[in-house]
């Protein structure tokens, strides 16, 4: 063999070993792919049922009220490689996502894992409020102290965990009932706020002081809400989190509770955030969602409006996507889907 023969053998061999170190490599992206779906109205992997409710008469129909997944591989320390990645670029069901749209820099897997199971556990608190009040149930509202300021009014004489049950003799129905009161107020008014602290109730006057854009008074403290139901709902769905069944929940509850099967009959799957006055919100990964919808067996999807855009491009055959901005809305939806009489919106081009 000649020396530029062996020479052109040398290279090809070391450019192919190039390539596999280099396919090999991993990279700092994550694949977005469909997972499992719930159905809200069936029984949970320990054979008991996903949704519970004690003290309350319930309506059992059956049907199905599905909430999808998205299933992920990659991140921090477990990172795929160049050739997965080149591989899930070409594939239908899945995206390639940069590192930090799930892991933002900063955050372990841990710390992500640990949001999204505060997130599914307050998507759950708002799905019962929400399907409680667009059924007329009273549910009781507490304002609770999240957190006091350091050098502000309120540091000293609030501590977090105290209820706030009164402005000014007058008693408060939620967070946006304070802020309210507080807002007609100005900057050096003094406020009275009465305390529920360790079962007793205490008055706490505070000057307060002006925002630092003076816009509103302040008094130093964070505020958050807390519920009381007339009766118990369990919700439980083992290791799954994130916010996006809320929606799916809000259904089941009302189904639960009402006679007659909201589905009528039909494979009905979904998605969407929901805060506690039934609005719905968008999520993440809505392809991989429909796509695990349409393999479930879903004809029927329950889309945020504002996913709307994304899901039209992406549908899978043999579902209908329909629209949804808030929990009354898709239950109206529902009714003239199975009525076939009224409305029943879709997203655009869809």
């Amino acid at each position: 063999m000649s020396r530029r023969a062996a020479t052109l053998v040398v290279a090809s061999f070391l450019i192919f070993a190039l390539c596999v170190v280099g396919v090999l490599l991993p990279v700092p992206y994550v694949a977005l792919m469909p997972g499992p779906t719930y159905n809200t109205l069936s029984k949970n992997q320990d054979g008991k049922p996903l949704i519970s409710i004690e003290g309350r008469q319930v309506y059992e129909d059956g049907g199905h009220l599905n909430f999808t997944t998205v299933a992920y591989r990659g991140g921090p320390g477990n990172r795929i490689d160049l050739l997965t990645a080149l591989r899930g670029w070409l594939a239908k069901d899945t995206a390639i996502v940069p590192e930090e749209t799930v892991f933002p820099k900063g955050e372990t897997v841990e710390d992500v894992e640990r949001e999204n199971t505060q997130q599914m556990a307050d998507s759950q608190e708002k799905a019962v409020v929400a399907a409680l009040r667009q059924l007329n149930i009273t549910v009781g509202v507490r304002v609770l102290v999240d957190s006091v300021q350091k050098g502000m009014p309120a540091d000293g004489l609030l501590r977090p965990g105290d209820e706030i049950v009164a402005v000014d003799g007058a008693e408060v129905t939620g967070v946006a009932a304070v802020t309210e009161k507080m807002s007609a107020r100005r900057p050096g008014d003094r406020v009275t706020l009465r305390v529920l602290r360790d079962g007793k109730e205490q008055d706490v006057t505070l000057a307060t002081v002006a925002a630092p854009d003076g816009s509103r008074p302040l008094v130093g403290v964070v505020l958050g809400e807390s519920y009381r139901f007339p009766f118990k709902v369990t919700i439980t769905v083992g290791d799954v989190g994130g916010p996006s069944a809320g929606l799916m929940f809000s259904l089941a509850i009302v189904d639960k509770l009402t006679p007659g099967p909201l589905t009528g009959g039909k494979f009905v799957a979904g998605t969407g955030t929901i805060d506690t006055d039934g609005k719905v919100g968008p999520i993440g990964g809505i392809q991989q969602k429909m796509v695990a919808a349409r393999r479930a067996g879903a004809t029927v999807f329950l889309t945020p409006a504002d996913n709307c855009i994304d899901a039209v491009a992406a549908a899978p055959k043999g579902l209908r996507l329909v629209r949804v901005e808030s929990l009354s809305g898709a239950i109206s939806a529902l009714n003239a889907l199975n009525s076939g009489k009224g409305d029943v919106p879709s997203c655009p081009g869809g």
